[in-house]
């Protein structure tokens, strides 16, 4: 990545699970480590935590403390991103979810494609659907999307809901989210939306109020740790590709 690029974008990871730790090192290290070799940009631990604030730090990452209050991860950024940057430098915000300590840094950097179009406001990722049970399960969230390249689509629904109807694949959306910084501080000054209220899905206020989002098609998703079966998985997947 070119240097001004660089500079120019901030990846925030909004801590999680604050106890668990993965071959040596807490979990939010790790996610660090990979948003850090993914070479985007200057990277930020949001904490609310004093123990994983000085973890954080030990292990040589930015932390920043966040109030423990907030209503949705996007006001935590948003926290996060005013402490980290009060002079608003940073033009492109990457949000890395704290839970994703085995993400390929590739993935990470696809996040930024899609703000390549100027008339992009955010840009997130997805993969398509190839188990069944996803198609019909509403803990996976789907994008419903009009292809505008090869690897992207332009997101005109979100739902938990088995859509599009008819023939054709169906997409899985990631939620690891890239920001212009104008776009973020709007989004995080209107209120909670009808069909983001209905849905549970907060990305939705963002299209009800105009706001383009713009998704890149990525192979996998990345594994979230939620369970003691998916923090075994990741243990054993680390050990294996260590970074």
């Amino acid at each position: 990545m070119n240097s001004a690029k660089f500079d120019k974008t901030l990846v925030l990871i909004p801590a999680r699970m604050a106890s668990t730790r993965l071959p040596g090192l807490p979990m939010i290290v790790q996610v660090a480590r990979r948003a850090a070799a993914a070479d985007v940009g200057r990277v930020v631990v949001a904490v609310d935590d004093q123990t994983v604030f000085d973890a954080v730090v030990a292990a040589g990452f930015e932390a920043v403390m966040t109030r423990v209050d907030h209503q949705s991860g996007s006001d935590r950024i948003h926290e996060a991103l005013m402490k980290s940057d009060p002079d608003g430098r940073a033009e492109l915000i990457i949000n890395v979810q704290g839970d994703l300590p085995t993400i390929d840094p590739e993935t990470i950097r696809a996040a930024l494609r899609p703000l390549e179009n100027a008339a992009t406001d955010i840009a997130t990722l997805t993969t398509e659907i190839r188990d069944e049970h996803e198609k019909t399960n509403p803990n996976v969230v789907k994008i419903v999307g009009s292809p505008v390249g090869e690897n992207r689509l332009r997101a005109l629904y979100f739902t938990r809901a088995t859509a599009p109807h008819g023939n054709g694949p169906l997409y899985h959306h990631i939620g690891l989210y890239a920001y212009r910084r104008k776009a973020l501080e709007a989004f995080v000054a209107l209120k909670p939306s009808t069909l983001e209220k209905r849905e549970s899905l907060e990305q939705l206020r963002a299209l009800e109020a105009g706001m383009r989002i713009d998704v890149e098609i990525v192979d996998t998703v990345p594994l979230g740790v939620d369970t003691p079966a998916d923090l075994e998985k990741a243990r054993a997947m680390l050990a294996a590709n260590p970074i």
